[in-house]
């Protein structure tokens, strides 16, 4: 062995600069777009000096995992995906910090995330939000900005550009929409003011390197975070002169992990790689080397990739990838003998070739072995956690009909189940599973490393929990048999309605412990309101009590009318005719309306059904939604845009006061009149869409609006609880306060979505007026219907 095998070897490119644009498909480059309105990307990729690669992305496919990933090797956890909100500062071992410590000069301009994960990190930056997802133009150019005057600077040696202007196109219109071509337009033209740039500085000793890249993909509905084909495969492209002339076909890419660009790049800049990584050295970047170094470079991959093995891994010395990396170590070692005795012969040539194949395999096995032990949890602990959750989940169910009834009150039984046979069983049990457990366990274990004191009280918890749910359910079937027995007091027993709740709520807990149901939840939310309003049509149709109340309605109204006519003169019986009249009509089509009311329910769901195909099996289908929201089809989008906002409107305003009912006409004007700015509907007066802003003129004018029938709705509100007593007021204030937040909806909504909104606010209205209150549901009940059906129409406006 020679000592200098595992020194740092000197940097391979002057200059790295990395153009990270959010959200870049691999079809985007490779696919028909790429060649449409990306031709110099297109032109570098196929005939210029540069290596192409399609790069894996590992679920969860958001924003600062993925940077976590780049700049560490390592493979994010899902628990990332809520840190993405509020992102902390990175403690692991990374790129970023190496860079650093080794003096270079790193310029980052973009996504403020870096800020946030790299503090103290940059020379110069200039961070930009992420969440104001309707802006396509600024957050782009305040990238782009900076440009010309770093280019020319030579202060800097690692330059990191992250743009999302094509990822808040996804999310607002999709990777069909036409404001991508012109987006992916403006990243060819910054990628091809880099490149020259770059070239025209370069010196003789070493080049510089440009890296273009995504963080993640796009679905098919411009989305991100799973991990369909369009979500997982990004681009990732190193242009240098250092690099071998392409010969003009564009071959697929060779499919990489994510995680390798971290290696490749310490590599290239002659950095440490990051303790933590578990990517590959990407061997075409380095393939222009000498065999010697392209030994060296792989061998300190593996050195790197052992030793995280080794702190992870008690038995690491049996693992597959260890054992192939010493074969691989020993072969080189007569290599490097053979190398110094000067034999320059082809034999020496191909050794050297077998034994970087040796060095590959050990690294991608490796690689395999760390990657399945990031994935690997503490399956013990979350066990626990889950038998807890359970019990507590349980307990709050067997409780909700007594918590909501009229006395509102449930007793907990404490005594019996502390003082029991079973506790005392059940304890010694749980302490024996946790003994044995603990004791077999060869990996970490957070539960098993809390003091016994800890442990022996959450067993006695857990324990406690479960004797007090039996002790409930004896119960319950006590005064179940109780009931049967009184045949007065079992007629107010648990309706068909309230078994399929019950029910309903349970099979949908159950059904997210499968991967299978979650892809595909929308069926069970569809699946379960079609058979509420099902069995709502045959409570409707079997209920005597509902007639009887109509029918008492409309009677005091005769009497009503009946005393009026005692001081009406003789002329004014036609007048009440009419009025005896009019009052049969609305009985007759109240109690039809009433009747049909959850049929015009389940066609509404039905319509609404194909107009977003949602899940992962059938996304891929063609919807209404797609159709409207196709360039081709523009008008018909703004005809329904605006019979949608008119709509909601007539919906709301009914119960507002008359300044609320203006402010909501304007509102609602002003959000038309924000999709028009972006490009999403047209005006009838409105010849093309070459006239497109930012709409942030006419989203504030909307915010105004929103904030004013709020305010007015709070102000009565506070009204009617201090001073005056007047329930109208109070009735009035709330509505106005739930218009406003409809205004917000309709704002916020996708315009081909506003029907959603529509449909929504109309079955409230029926589901309310001629199910609910007839019916004579409790609060348990309606609230869980609102939950279901709240859920079914979140998914109904998903694509």
């Amino acid at each position: 062995m020679v000592s200098n095998w595992t020194k740092i070897p000197p940097p391979l490119f002057k200059k790295v600069v990395i153009v990270l644009i959010d959200a870049l498909r691999h079809d985007f480059v490779f696919g028909s777009k790429g060649k449409q309105f990306m031709p110099y990307t297109r032109q570098v990729v196929e005939k210029g000096t540069s290596y192409s690669f399609i790069a894996e992305v590992k679920p969860p496919t958001v924003t600062m995992p993925r940077i976590k990933a780049l700049m560490t090797g390592s493979i994010p956890g899902f628990i990332d995906v809520v840190v993405n909100l509020n992102s902390p500062a990175l403690l692991d071992d990374n790129l970023i910090w190496q860079a650093k410590t080794a003096g270079k000069r790193i310029i980052f301009y973009g996504d403020d995330t870096w800020v946030k994960l790299f503090p103290k990190h940059f020379v110069e930056y200039d961070g930009t939000t992420s969440f104001f997802v309707s802006d396509f133009i600024e957050v782009d150019d305040n990238v782009t900005r900076h440009l010309d005057r770093v280019l020319k600077r030579d202060d800097w040696d690692l330059l990191i550009l992250h743009y999302l202007g094509l990822d808040h196109i996804g999310h607002v219109t999709g990777p069909n929409s036409p404001l991508v071509g012109p987006k992916l337009r403006e990243m060819d033209n910054i990628v091809k003011k880099i490149h020259i740039s770059l070239l025209s500085k370069e010196e003789a000793s070493l080049p510089n390197l440009l890296v273009v890249c995504g963080d993640h993909g796009m679905s098919e509905t411009g989305s991100h975070g799973g991990s369909t084909d369009g979500e997982v495969h990004t681009p990732l492209l190193f242009i240098s002169s250092a690099f071998e002339k392409r010969n003009g076909l564009l071959t697929k890419p060779e499919l990489v992990q994510q995680t390798d660009l971290a290696s490749t790049l310490a590599v290239g800049l002659g950095l440490p790689i990051s303790r933590n990584s578990v990517g590959n050295l990407i061997l075409p970047i380095v393939g222009g080397k000498t065999m010697r170094e392209q030994l060296r470079f792989v061998h300190l991959n593996g050195i790197q990739l052992s030793s995280l093995l080794q702190e992870n891994t008690a038995a690491y010395e049996k693992d597959p990838g260890y054992e192939y990396f010493k074969m691989a170590e020993k072969s080189h070692g007569n290599w490097i003998k053979l190398y110094l005795e000067g034999n320059n012969s082809e034999i020496l040539l191909n050794l050297g070739k077998k034994v970087l194949k040796q060095y590959l395999e050990a690294l991608r096995t490796l690689s395999s072995s760390l990657s399945k032990q990031v994935t690997q949890y503490d399956m013990y602990s979350m066990m626990v956690g889950t038998v807890i959750i359970m019990e507590v989940l349980l307990l709050l169910l067997l409780s909700v009909p007594k918590a909501l009834s009229s006395r509102a009150e449930f007793e907990v039984l404490l005594s019996p189940p502390l003082f029991s046979l079973l506790f005392y069983l059940m304890c010694l049990m749980l302490c024996a599973v946790h003994v044995i457990v603990c004791t077999s366990v060869q990996s970490l274990c957070f539960f098993c490393s809390m003091s016994w004191l800890t442990a022996i009280g959450v067993m006695m918890l857990i324990s406690v929990l479960m004797c007090i749910i039996l002790s409930a359910i004896a119960k319950m079937f006590e005064n179940s048999r109780l009931l049967l027995k009184n045949p007065v007091v079992s007629s107010s027993s648990w309706s068909e309605v309230d078994v399929l709740i019950l029910a309903g709520t349970i099979g949908h807990v159950l059904s997210l412990g499968a991967s299978s149901f979650i892809e595909e939840e929308h069926q069970t939310w569809y699946f379960l309101i079609n058979t509420l309003c099902l069995l709502l049509c045959q409570e409707k149709e079997c209920d005597p009590q509902h007639s009887t109340t109509v029918k008492q309605n409309f009677d005091s109204i005769k009497e009503v009318s009946a005393c009026r006519n005692i001081d009406i003169p003789a002329a004014g019986n036609s007048k009440l005719g009419k009025s005896t009249s009019s009052a049969e009509a609305m009985k007759g089509s109240d109690k039809w309306i009433s009747l049909v009311s959850p049929w015009i329910i389940l066609i509404c769901c039905r319509l609404l059904r194909s107009l977003n195909q949602t899940g992962i099996q059938w996304a891929h289908r063609p919807d209404f939604g797609h159709w409207l929201i196709s360039s081709e089809h523009k008008s018909e989008l703004s005809f329904l845009a605006a019979v949608s906002l008119l709509m909601v409107f007539f919906l709301v305003q009914r119960r507002c006061s008359l300044v609320s009912k203006i402010a909501m006409a304007l509102g609602l004007l002003g959000v038309y009149s924000y999709r028009a700015a972006i490009g999403n509907v047209i005006f009838p007066w409105q010849q093309d869409s070459k006239d497109i802003s930012k709409g942030i003129t006419e989203a504030r004018f909307v915010y105004v609006f929103v904030l004013g029938i709020v305010f007015t709705g709070t102000k009565d509100l506070l009204k009617s609880q201090v001073i005056s007593s007047v329930s109208s007021m109070k009735s009035t204030g709330l509505w106005e306060v739930y218009s406003g937040l409809v205004l917000l909806a309709a704002l916020l909504f996708r315009p081909h979505n506003l029907p959603v909104l529509v449909f929504c606010l109309l079955i409230q209205t029926m589901i309310t007026k001629y199910i609910w209150r007839p019916l004579k549901f409790d609060a348990a009940q309606i609230t869980i219907m609102h939950y279901w059906f709240g859920q079914a129409f979140f998914y109904f406006q998903v694509s």
